[in-house]
């Protein structure tokens, strides 16, 4: 039986992150604020493991992108699919380059305004890349974690 799996990211800013990649990807950013509610006044969670954003309360820590079309947990709005989680850590992303990272693939002829699109959302260039193989732009997140728009 395959195994069920999300990727998760270090980062320092989990909601921006979220943002940012729920709009580049055109993925749903999870509102867990239901999830939350209940939590907090079950006495499950303290206040202290809560932010809000957008005027919804959402963990501090933590925050997630799930695919549109995939199933997802209707009373925590948690994906059940393609999911990718980021989770805040203490320290910063340390150079070098990633050992893993996202390819971003928009279909034939729209690389370049792929990349200007993600530019405007915060991303940075890198650098274009033309081997045999193919041709590819590299570019960081807003907190510099390395991805690929072929």
């Amino acid at each position: 039986m395959p195994l069920h799996w999300k990727l998760v990211i270090d980062c320092a800013d989990p909601h921006r992150q979220a943002a940012f990649w729920a709009a580049a990807l055109d993925h749903a950013v999870e509102d867990h604020s239901a999830l939350i509610t209940r939590l907090l006044a079950a006495g499950a969670v303290t206040e202290d493991a809560v932010t809000e954003v957008a005027g919804r309360p959402a963990w501090r820590t933590l925050a997630a992108v799930r695919h549109p079309e995939d199933a997802y947990d209707p009373a925590s709005d948690t994906g059940l699919g393609r999911r990718i989680l980021f989770q805040a850590v203490p320290e910063a992303k340390q150079q070098p380059k990633n050992r893993l990272h996202l390819d971003v693939h928009p279909g034939p002829g729209e690389r370049a305004a792929t990349v200007a699109r993600l530019r405007a959302l915060g991303a940075t260039t890198l650098h274009d890349v033309s081997e045999p193989g193919g041709e590819w732009t590299v570019m960081q997140d807003p907190e510099g974690n390395e991805f690929c728009v072929h």
